[in-house]
């Protein structure tokens, strides 16, 4: 993403504000009738000094005692009432904002995944926009309430004294000069803040996905320093921009408590002269000071937002990203009859591009026929399976359905039309009929309970106390590999979808569990096309055709028989199995 310069950020941040213009209107409201009465209290302060105490007359002093009493009372009620409304319409704020950027994200496609660690995009969707929230709800309510109060301090102080308020503003040009320069390097710099702790963030999303193989290696010291040296690097940088801060607010400070000192003598010299009244000089000094802290408060929130500028930034960027691979949007075809074609198919993945994965790959997929992949790790069967989906586009060739090339297709229904079961499928932490229900989110307990019959999974649900309640931990951690794989395999059966994909479905189970996938699995295959990616030879045995893969190459093709009496990379790979076995 370019630099974006900090007026059209700014402007940018103030846009989010729009959805919410009734609420802050009325607390502007408040927030105006609050400042005023804050301004009153100065003009009472010179009434009591010059009126009430130099005509010491106690019923006057009294009258004003109780007068500006009433005056905090409106602007106490007030500045509660400013604050319910910006606050809560934060609140709003944030949550459109994070709905969008979480639907912004959810669109993109799976290469953009590849590339952005998952503590990195969440960072963005929590940290950068809680930082985005106090910007548009706190952030702006001050700035607006100290700008009313700067500039209607002003007027009463060139009302009472325009010469002391021309040796006051003489402090405004150096404070813009400061505000500018240092603004510009607290935002740069807290870009890279940012961009430091989603980096942590990234390295703790890792350790705790991957706690268990943490644990089994021991490496919790490695980890700890490995988030630690991230931390570090941010505080570094965190460091440096509260130098910047201090450096600038003790700039602006000091000028502002210099000018109130020069004010201070000049105007004591003017009430020697007699030109000028203890009471006026009282109240100008106290507008004064507000107008000073107005202006304090200003550069301070100016700062505050360089260093929301630079969440910003990655928030927008991330929110204004349009995906390389839509969604949504292309043809259905009306009745899929499940005819798969990869013609001339050359790929490469995004983030390696350099690396190609498949060369020249020739496939076709009869309707309802059952095709195995067999071949090395890293010979480009699971990215066959990934084309399909279109979870990426090849860089060459074409990969067709029923004879339309997928890139004419509506991606949504095309993935509709398939029914994938992984080697460690994924669950979701819900209960078990929720995960069986990813299938078809309008299924009923009947429909689902079906699936789990179908799928030799009812059974062992049936024995939890909660049955199809029961929830099944993060990624399905409180289930077995084979109870896992039997719950994804009634959530494909819920789909019913036209075309299968299984990926290594049986590798890591035992035998028990294994037999009982199996005859699952056959159940599902039934009248689909279906693509097997597999090592073990009873996944393999029953398929219409096996395809051996190597170097991202088709270097044998034929049934089991067949290619059994060849000599070749297949046979090797099933004699060693055997002897492994």
């Amino acid at each position: 993403m370019s630099k974006v310069s900090s007026p059209v950020l700014l402007r940018r941040i103030l846009s989010l504000t729009r959805s919410e213009r009734r609420a802050l209107s009325v607390g502007i409201f408040f927030l105006l009738l609050g400042s005023g009465m804050t301004l009153v209290f100065p003009q009472a302060l010179r009434f009591i000094i010059d009126e009430a105490l130099g005509s010491r007359n106690q019923a006057l002093i009294d009258r004003a005692a109780l007068g500006m009493i009433a005056v905090f009372a409106l602007q106490s009620s007030s500045e509660a009432l400013r604050f319910y409304f910006f606050v809560s319409a934060g609140e709003r704020i944030v949550t459109r904002l994070r709905h969008d950027l979480f639907s912004s994200l959810v669109s993109q496609e799976v290469a953009f995944f590849d590339e952005h660690k998952t503590g990195e995009i969440t960072s963005r969707l929590t940290a950068d926009t809680q930082v985005l929230q106090n910007a548009v709800s706190g952030n702006i309510a001050t700035a607006l309430r100290s700008g009313a109060q700067a500039v209607g301090g002003l007027a009463l102080l060139l009302y009472t004294s325009p010469l002391l308020t021309l040796l006051m503003l003489a402090i405004v040009p150096p404070v813009v000069v400061a505000t500018v320069l240092f603004g510009r390097r607290i935002r740069q710099t807290s870009r890279k803040v940012q961009a430091a702790l989603a980096e942590a963030n990234g390295v703790a999303d890792e350790v705790f996905s991957g706690i268990r193989t943490v644990r089994a290696f021991a490496a919790e010291r490695h980890e700890v320093g490995r988030y630690q040296h991230s931390l570090e690097h941010a505080v570094e940088l965190s460091n440096e921009r509260s130098r910047l801060s201090t450096a600038y607010v003790a700039s602006t400070s000091f000028a502002g408590l210099a000018a109130a000192s020069v004010v201070l003598w000049y105007g004591s010299r003017l009430m020697l002269r007699g030109e000028f009244s203890m009471g006026s000089l009282t109240s100008f000094l106290v507008y004064s000071v507000m107008v000073a802290t107005a202006l304090s408060g200003l550069t301070d929130i100016w700062a505050d937002l360089m260093r929301a500028s630079g969440s910003a930034e990655r928030v927008f960027e991330m929110l204004d990203r349009q995906p390389s691979m839509p969604s949504t949007g292309g043809e259905r075809i009306r009745e899929l009859r499940g005819l798969v074609e990869f013609q001339a198919v050359r790929f490469a993945y995004p983030s390696r591009p350099d690396v190609p994965v498949l060369q020249e790959i020739d496939l076709v997929l009869q309707p309802g026929e059952v095709v195995a992949l067999v071949g090395p790790s890293g010979g480009g069967k699971s990215t066959l399976a990934a084309l399909l989906a279109r979870m990426y586009d090849p860089q060459g060739g074409r990969v067709l359905v029923d004879g339309k090339e997928l890139r004419t297709l509506d991606p949504e229904w095309l993935r509709q039309q398939i029914g994938s079961v992984a080697q460690e499928p994924m669950l979701f932490s819900g209960p078990i009929a929720d995960n069986i229900r990813y299938g078809r989110a309008d299924a009923t307990d009947s429909e689902v309970e079906a699936a789990a019959r179908a799928a030799n999974a009812h059974e062992f649900i049936s024995r939890f106390p909660e049955g199809y309640r029961t929830l099944v931990g993060e990624r399905g951690v409180q289930l077995s590999g084979g109870q896992k794989q039997r719950i994804a395999i009634a959530r494909a059966v819920l789909k019913n979808p036209r075309l299968l994909v299984l990926d290594e479905a049986t590798s890591a189970l035992d035998a028990e569990s294994e037999h009982l996938v199996q005859e699952a699995l056959e159940r599902l295959m039934k009248g689909r096309t279906t693509l097997i990616i597999a090592h073990r030879l009873s996944t393999v045995i029953g398929a219409d055709r096996v395809l051996v893969l190597e170097g991202g190459k088709v270097v044998q093709s034929g049934d089991h028989a067949a290619l059994m009496g060849q000599e070749g990379l297949y046979r090797r790979l099933v004699e060693r199995q055997f002897v492994a076995a």
